[in-house]
């Protein structure tokens, strides 16, 4: 269940935010959307993959976190095990809404900042808080409302960027084999990453064209957040050693 509001210093003076991790907190997912504008920080710590919708054939981003639907590697009992955490995570349960604004009869569509008030993060009683006692935002908020701003911006130039990509043809499927043992592999289906060798051969206006656009440097982020599987396999290798030990 959910339900969103519109967040405001008087309904929501005492509100607090558990900023713990778990998977309590729907955390146990084996991916996460991720946007452009933090490609620098998730290559650093995750494999980034495309996911193409089977309905409106629109590509987005992931950073994969394990190898199992409901398989998060990065999780260790409270906390995170990364210097930096996703946006769609960091975000806790703050999402981007809008309301209209009348402007001398100009009417806009401003971004603001709504609240899910059944998602199990919020509290009264524990947590960061998100207003001063004056009314005025929290640290905790500014950040929040930083990494809100980012995914806002991020989907526009990830319909952008995809754009480029698809005219040129560089995105092309891959089937990810994971073995990690006689017994053991995983099959991960329905991902897509750019070809290194079509971006190679691009000619100089469309390699320009890239950069201006600054998709170009998108792109090598991408291939080079595939580095991270053999993070991502190690990770997985000590799991199932601390598990076999605690089974012992």
């Amino acid at each position: 269940m959910t339900r969103h509001v519109l967040l405001n210093n008087v309904a929501h003076k005492n509100l607090r935010i558990i900023t713990r991790h778990g998977a309590r907190f729907g955390e146990s997912v084996g991916s996460v959307l991720t946007f452009p504008t933090e490609y620098g920080d998730i290559q650093r710590e995750y494999p980034i993959f495309f996911r193409k919708d089977a309905a409106t054939g629109e590509f987005s981003s992931v950073a994969l976190l394990g190898f199992e639907k409901d398989e998060n590697l990065f999780l260790e009992g409270d906390d995170w095990n990364a210097r930096y955490i996703p946006g769609v995570i960091a975000r806790g349960p703050f999402l981007i809404g809008f309301q209209e604004r009348d402007s001398n009869g100009d009417v806009q569509r401003e971004p603001v900042i709504h609240l899910d008030m059944d998602d199990p993060r919020v509290s009264d009683t524990e947590g960061e808080p998100v207003f001063l006692p004056q009314g005025g935002n929290s640290h905790y908020l500014e950040r929040v409302a930083a990494t809100l701003n980012g995914i806002h911006e991020g989907m526009a130039i990830s319909r952008a960027m995809f754009a480029a990509f698809t005219e040129l043809n560089l995105i092309e499927p891959v089937k990810v084999e994971v073995k990690l043992g006689p017994d053991e592999q995983y099959d991960l289906v329905g991902l897509h990453t750019l070809s290194e060798e079509k971006i190679r051969a691009l000619d100089g206006q469309a390699l320009e064209k890239l950069n201006r656009a600054g998709f170009l440097q998108g792109a090598f982020l991408v291939l080079a957040s595939l580095n991270n599987m053999k993070k991502l396999i190690d990770m997985k290798h000590r799991k199932r050693s601390l598990t076999a030990g605690a089974n012992a």
